[in-house]
């Protein structure tokens, strides 16, 4: 299998993980290969925000991704107002997520992510995406105003 091919199936493989945590995801058409397409998958969920995705995946300790790639990656999402993650799937130890201006090594030409970084530092699928309840307490106005069911028993006693 052709790096190309291992690259979109693995592609497929992260897209998958995303439609089954019910984001709403498409894969970038030309990712990598077209001018003006730089992330490989862009996902998005009411209340959890909106991402473009750069994925990588290797059988090596490191991952490398060129500095140009990650500039362009960076512009892309700022232009669109996506926050930027790069998933990298190390063999045998799945995939892993990062914000790339935090965990990203500088090894001169590169960026790169070591797989003892990814496990230190990365985040597994539901760590990293998981839900942001910020209006939590005003779902339920129990927890923001105690007197609410008193206010309310006062009306039905009216």
């Amino acid at each position: 299998m052709s790096n190309k091919n291992k690259g979109s199936k693995n592609e497929r493989e992260l897209y998958k993980m995303f439609v089954e945590n019910n984001f709403r995801a498409v894969r970038v058409a030309g990712s990598g290969m077209m001018e003006n397409a730089d992330c490989d998958i862009i996902a998005g969920k009411k209340g959890n925000g909106k991402y473009a995705i750069e994925a990588k995946s290797t059988k090596q300790p490191i991952q490398y991704i060129s500095k140009d790639q990650i500039s362009r990656f960076l512009t892309f999402s700022e232009i669109f107002g996506l926050k930027p993650v790069i998933a990298v799937r190390f063999n045998y130890q799945g995939w892993y997520f990062f914000d790339p201006k935090k965990h990203l090594e500088d090894s001169g030409k590169n960026w790169g992510i070591h797989s003892k970084t990814a496990k230190t530092k990365g985040k597994q699928f539901a760590q990293f995406f998981k839900e942001k309840n910020k209006n939590q307490s005003k779902e339920n106005p129990l927890k923001e105003n105690p007197e609410f069911y008193d206010d309310l028993r006062d009306l039905d006693e009216e």
